[in-house]
């Protein structure tokens, strides 16, 4: 086990690095540079001189070719350093983790919400797999996973915000809180932000569950055709034990891969979602840093982007030894 977990490691660092290094190359590349953004070129009337054209440049490190601005970059990093944000003018930690805290808020429940429901929901389409109800459920699965969740996001706000306005159901059009924030007690300060997640969560959540449920009912199909399955049955195992320690068990081994390719998710927010909802999350600030051309936000994203698609990965391998004996490291 040891000797895997220092390859893939070093595979992972291996890969980080070459998935930096193309990013770097790639936004150094766009059309334009921070200076397009830059207030300070806003102006015709107070155009800099070729003086400080050359003086700004070299703040923003773009005086550096390429593979020395990327080293530089590298040195830095590896010392904990991601540079200061060009736009925000704030070290890129501080700027990316002001967004984690409303990412996780949107992400972390919608991800525990999709599996929590997913799996009941797969395995009781796969108890009543060709009956009535089975049917009626696949078919509204189906057409959560058809409906873009930007058209669902935009159907709920006319619904509960406009519709329902001055109702007991009405919930927050957008934000992350209300205005009055300030003023609320700490319980109305949770409620406030509790009714403010609900629509945004909703919208994060049910494409997930869809594919999610049919994922685990497509898995549980393929294996209750299995020999064991049916010796099982031939025991006199009851359908309950049989539906869950038995098949749903050896169903784990695509599910867990599933579950460690979620992870990035996990930071990774959605832009077009964050910018219905006006969520300061990481998918808007990736967005947003892209648009500004603001390289130090745009690499420090990547990096740990990267590490928890990496993560993830390795996570779901070493799991697959816990769920299957059959699976050895050594």
């Amino acid at each position: 086990m040891l000797g895997y977990l220092i390859r893939r490691v070093l595979i992972g660092l291996l890969t980080l690095l070459l998935i930096t290094m193309a990013i770097y190359a790639l936004v150094r590349y766009m059309p334009g540079s921070p200076l397009s953004t830059d207030p300070a070129m806003m102006n015709p009337e107070k155009m800099p001189s070729e003086e400080d054209l050359e003086r700004m440049k070299a703040a923003y490190g773009l005086d550096k070719s390429i593979p020395v601005a990327y080293a530089h970059w590298l040195g830095d990093m590896i010392q904990g350093d991601f540079g200061t944000s060009f736009n925000e003018k704030k070290p890129v930690r501080d700027v990316i983790g002001s967004r984690v805290v409303a990412t996780l808020l949107l992400t972390l429940p919608s991800l525990v919400l999709a599996y929590i429901l997913s799996i009941p929901i797969g395995l009781y389409s796969t108890a009543r797999s060709g009956k009535l109800d089975e049917r009626m459920v696949g078919v509204f699965l189906y057409m959560l996973y058809a409906i873009p969740s930007f058209i669902a996001a935009l159907f709920l706000q006319l619904l509960f915000a406009v519709k329902l306005d001055g109702t007991v159901f009405e919930l927050p059009l957008m934000g992350l809180k209300s205005d009055e924030y300030e003023m609320l007690t700490d319980t109305q300060k949770i409620w406030d932000r509790f009714t403010h997640m609900i629509l945004p969560v909703i919208s994060f959540t049910y494409v997930s569950l869809a594919y999610y449920s049919r994922f685990i009912k497509a898995n549980m199909e393929e294996v209750i055709r299995q020999d064991y399955i049916r010796t099982a049955k031939a025991k006199g195992l009851g359908p309950v034990r049989i539906m869950i320690h038995h098949a749903f068990r050896n169903t784990l081994i695509p599910f867990v891969t599933l579950l460690g390719l979620s992870l990035p998710s996990l930071l990774g927010g959605a832009i077009i979602l964050e910018g219905i909802f006006n969520w300061p999350g990481m998918g808007q600030l990736y967005f947003d840093s892209i648009l500004t051309r603001d390289y130090p936000v745009i690499m420090g994203l990547t990096f740990a982007l990267s590490v928890l698609t990496l993560l993830g990965q390795l996570i779901a391998d070493l799991l697959y030894a816990f769920v299957d004996p059959r699976i050895s490291y050594k």
